[in-house]
């Protein structure tokens, strides 16, 4: 009998594992087989951790069994397509189950705002007749002793 128990954890680590698999490769979407194969799973772990006396172990796989028949229950009262396991559509080398996001910037169609106030200072300087006219010395200009050019 003792075999049976050992049976039932081992089988219950491979249907929980194979699920979490599938959905993290983004073969199988996270829907009615995911959460079947983790309600067994589970329920195949409280069979042999009671049988060890593995009570955190119990109490873990009791939520986790009990998250999976309320998922399956909530797929079933919604019917229809939301019961059923939609196909996989994977982008190539990206889990499904990394909760990615469309970045998309913004087009900016005129100067950045920083800029446009360094574009709207340099035309308010009359005198500045280039750009880098401070930071580029004649080198006839003398220098000071002492003094570092730039």
């Amino acid at each position: 009998m003792e075999l049976l128990w050992e049976i039932a954890g081992w089988a219950g680590a491979v249907a929980i594992l194979s699920a979490y698999l599938t959905v993290s490769m983004g073969w199988l979407k996270a829907g009615k087989a995911f959460q079947t194969a983790n309600l067994v799973g589970a329920s195949a772990f409280i069979i042999n951790g009671a049988f060890h006396g593995a009570w955190p172990s119990v109490a873990t796989n009791v939520a986790w069994c009990l998250i999976s028949a309320v998922a399956l229950l909530r797929m079933r009262a919604a019917g229809g397509s939301a019961g059923i396991d939609a196909p996989a559509v994977q982008l190539p080398g990206v889990p499904d189950t990394t909760g990615q996001l469309a970045v998309i910037e913004p087009r900016v169609t005129g100067p950045h705002p920083i800029e446009a106030r360094a574009v709207e200072a340099y035309a308010a300087e009359p005198y500045a007749t280039e750009p880098y006219a401070a930071c580029t010395a004649s080198a006839a200009a003398p220098a000071r002793q002492g003094a570092v050019a730039i």
